[in-house]
């Protein structure tokens, strides 16, 4: 493979040619993240991970890539690839492997999670499909270099929020492209070692052709504070509080639950954990070796009554607000083994992710309420941020020197942001790309642009995990959500033509009851009419009562007199019965 970023190569017919990117997720969004390469006949996939809902999408559990455009090409799918173990970039890898039995290369705390996923596919709610068997995954170390098909691909350590993240070297025939998954530079991590600047550095001087780049927290000035901070924190705190300490956080951040026992474990307190992904997590890292703790120090959530409040720290899910989660369940008295009490001291040591903060506040007003004192990061240091500060992402691209730029994993303003700071150190502003999910990228040392569209807007997946939710679903959840439904059963006189009973009529979550008795009235007595109209018109007396109801004009009346008296449209069911 060439290493000179001016040569240029030609397939056998003497015509360039081009390696193709296409992002199917992950642009323009956080989550879904997902990115296909491909030269020839071979295709590499980086990360396979889920979105979540929209408030506009009520019924949806989670949202996975559209695998569409890899569905004429399976044979052609050489390996996946995955840069870390969070939710965002592993989560749809049961479906993923459902339609693509091919090689998983990652380190060894992401396939630990990705091993869990799979041993529960086929049992949750949102996942009913069948199991993976024989999955064929490949623990890589950091500097692994794997051949799949015309790509070499190596592993390059970095930090971020969850152990054994790293970015991925991506060579092609064409050049090589960086791809920095998420990351952060942390010169003092909790946990394993600093990011590899001299590899990265290396990587820049040898010839980039292309960088791909989260782009997160490019809004934020300067660089982000290392996790060491809220270990200092963690003992700072828990040396001036008597009570039981509850500690919320997310539950893939083991070097914060590292942080939280060694804390806990310095003032002579015992640690429980709450949460099936917060145990599954801690059980992942410590057969990995990555948490030390004295084995007396953690205790089952069924002991704790066996220990003064002092003596007790519990470390829960639930740092989003979630309806289900652990700590909101004991914010509302409804976990089976633990309830907030008075003088119990709660941290919420994790950020607010966007559109979540009515729900974490709710949260945060009922703990206060059972008479919980409430730490979260407005008051005290207790949570820093996985994904790099903007100058972070400066210096990444002042080392890796790339002719072309793609932002990736954020809203729009995010990665037009950071275009900006590429721009101002060097990149040339076409040969930079705000792409969208879908975009077929082609590039090589010469030329670069976007020749083509593929679908990727994603697949809704809700409770019962079987297959994707269409617009036609989601519009009638929210036209029920907005403005209810009415039913009107009919029963026919085939012999006569007129109706046998007086019309029946419900209706639920369209208006208040104290008002639904005239409109229903008047309902009644437009149906009557237009029966009655029906069956004087001379052209209408060959065809039956039924026919002409099924033919939608009555359901078109009755939406108009609906609309008139109360301006909302709701659903409407007509069913008829012939006897």
């Amino acid at each position: 493979m060439s290493k000179n970023p001016n040569e240029t190569h030609r397939n056998l017919f003497g015509t360039e040619s081009r390696i193709k990117i296409v992002p199917l997720g992950g642009m323009r969004e956080f989550g879904k993240n997902m990115t296909a390469f491909q030269w020839g006949n071979d295709i590499i996939i980086v990360d396979v991970g889920i979105g979540f809902p929209d408030e506009d999408m009520p019924g949806v559990d989670l949202i996975i890539p559209d695998f569409s455009w890899l569905k004429n090409q399976k044979e052609r799918v050489r390996a996946l690839f995955l840069t870390h173990g969070h939710e965002d970039h592993i989560g749809a890898i049961t479906w993923f492997l459902r339609e693509h039995k091919v090689p998983v290369y990652g380190t060894a705390m992401t396939l630990k999670l990705v091993e869990n996923k799979l041993n529960d596919s086929g049992r949750g709610a949102r996942d009913q499909g069948s199991v993976i068997k024989n999955p064929d995954l490949h623990v890589v170390n950091d500097g692994a270099r794997i051949r799949a098909g015309s790509f070499n691909v190596e592993f390059v350590h970095v930090n971020h929020s969850i152990a054994d993240a790293c970015a991925l070297l991506i060579e092609t025939p064409v050049g090589n492209i960086f791809h920095t998954g998420d990351f952060k530079i942390d010169y003092t991590p909790v946990h394993g070692l600093p990011i590899d600047l001299n590899r990265i550095a290396q990587i820049g001087s040898d010839g980039l052709l292309a960088m791909f780049a989260e782009s997160a927290n490019v809004e934020i000035d300067g660089f982000s504070p290392s996790e060491q901070i809220v270990g200092e924190t963690f003992t700072e705190l828990f040396a001036k509080i008597k009570g039981r300490i509850f500690v919320s956080t997310f539950a893939s951040n083991i070097f914060r639950m590292q942080q939280i026992i060694t804390a806990a474990e310095q003032f002579d307190r015992k640690v429980a954990m709450v949460g099936r992904s917060m145990l599954n997590a801690f059980e992942a890292a410590s057969s990995l070796g990555y948490i030390n703790y004295d084995k007396n120090t953690i205790i089952d959530i069924k002991q704790i009554n066996n220990y003064s409040p002092h003596e007790l720290v519990i470390i829960t899910t639930g740092t989003q607000g979630e309806p289900m989660s652990a700590l909101t369940r004991m914010a509302y008295s409804q976990h089976r083994d633990v309830a907030i009490e008075e003088g119990d001291t709660v941290l919420m040591s994790s950020s607010m992710i966007p559109g979540n903060e009515k729900a974490i506040y709710r949260v945060i007003n009922e703990l206060f309420k059972r008479g919980a004192n409430v730490i979260y990061k407005d008051l005290a240091d207790i949570h820093v941020s996985g994904h790099a500060y903007s100058g972070e992402m400066a210096l990444m691209l002042n080392l890796l020197k790339p002719k072309y730029f793609i932002p990736a994993h954020g809203e729009y303003r995010h990665l037009y942001h950071h275009a900006k700071i590429a721009e101002s150190l060097g990149v040339k502003r076409e040969n930079i790309f705000l792409l969208n999910n879908g975009d077929i990228l082609e590039l090589n040392n010469q030329h670069a642009e976007v020749v083509g569209f593929t679908e990727a807007a994603g697949v809704l997946i809700d409770g019962s995990g079987i297959g994707g939710i269409d617009d036609l679903v989601l519009r009638d959840r929210l036209l029920l959500a907005d403005d209810g439904v009415v039913a009107i059963f009919l029963v026919i006189d085939s012999m006569t033509n007129y109706l046998a009973a007086e019309p029946i009529i419900e209706a639920k979550g369209f208006i208040y009851e104290s008002e639904i008795d005239q409109v229903i009235k008047i309902c009644h007595s437009k149906i009557n009419d237009f029966v009655e109209k029906s069956n004087r018109k001379k052209k209408a007396k060959n065809k039956n009562l039924k026919d002409r109801i099924d033919s939608g004009q009555l359901h078109q009346q009755i939406r108009q007199v609906l609309f008139e008296l109360t301006k909302r449209r709701p659903m409407l069911i007509i069913s008829t019965v012939e006897l």
